[in-house]
């Protein structure tokens, strides 16, 4: 059994192939100010949308290790192709809570959605896995729903385009066929698309509601802890340590504008070391 006080103080691990999940970070960082965070940011392996599940797997193995060992009471799959490959395997091979960021989302859709008709928006790899039709008919949703990849939208966020008539043109050509359908609810399914949250909401109008799964994700994370008992009361803002596999200085400069502030605890994690950190039945 778990020590309540000792798991209290335990950090929250979050992960992700980059930069994106710091969007993930944040929402948790809002929403749960005291608690503490370690990241990984797996930069040097980036981008995940071309690895194979197999892979995928092997990979969030390897960080669910180096998280654990640095105490983590759970872990978040800040990544949706991580999520869709991996988020099962590790739910069975890890001894403490995994939360993903598609069934969040998808739960949040169907609370909000008056016609059911919702619609994914999310990397390649996402719409190809059909991870979040494939998890709408696990949880039995009442929803018709399709994923589009919106792979354009990727590249504006990391090139910083994320506002103005160029980013709007770029996002209305490449939803113009959704606008006609009668969608009234759009999940982010992508952890870069929050920052383009405004130009969506401009280009599909008031009557499409936009579902953030970084939004839902720390609501569901929040649930969790409050029914161990393990959520943290503290008397000021928890520690955020951030580790890549990267540069970190390119980490720290381009996580600046994802997370909206400085990021000031940066380390650098060796592949090796995750390669060491690996468990194959850590429980």
């Amino acid at each position: 059994m778990h020590d309540e006080p000792t798991m209290r103080e335990r950090p929250i691990g979050v992960f992700d192939s980059g930069l994106g999940g710091l969007t993930v970070l944040q929402a948790l960082g809002d929403l749960l100010p005291d608690e503490h965070f370690v990241y990984v940011g797996d930069t040097a392996r980036y981008p995940y949308g071309d690895k194979t599940p197999a892979q995928l797997r092997a990979f969030s193995r390897e960080i669910a290790g180096f998280l654990l060992d640095q105490g983590a009471k759970l872990l978040i799959v800040a990544c949706n192709s991580a999520t869709a490959a991996a988020l099962e395997d590790l739910r069975e091979h890890v001894p403490v809570p995994v939360v993903g960021v598609v069934e969040p989302g998808l739960r949040a859709a169907a609370a909000v959605s008056r016609t059911h008709r919702t619609v994914v928006i999310g990397t390649q790899v996402t719409a190809d896995s059909r991870v979040y039709e494939h998890a709408a008919d696990q949880l039995r949703l009442d929803l018709a729903l399709r994923t589009v990849a919106c792979p354009e939208f990727v590249h504006l966020v990391e090139e910083g385009r994320t506002e103005g008539a160029e980013a709007e043109r770029v996002v209305a050509d490449r939803l113009a066929p959704l606008l006609t359908a009668r969608v009234d609810t759009m999940v982010l399914g992508c952890t870069h698309f929050p920052l383009l949250a405004r130009t969506l909401s401009n280009v599909v109008g008031r009557g499409v509601t936009l579902v953030s799964s970084a939004d839902e994700t720390a609501f569901e994370t929040r649930d969790l802890l409050e029914r161990t008992g393990w959520l943290r009361h503290g008397d000021g803002r928890g520690r955020r340590v951030f580790h890549t596999t990267g540069d970190p200085r390119r980490f720290r400069m381009l996580g600046a504008g994802f997370l909206g502030q400085t990021l000031e605890d940066v380390h650098h994690l060796p592949l090796g070391q995750l390669a060491a950190a690996r468990r194959e039945d850590p429980a």
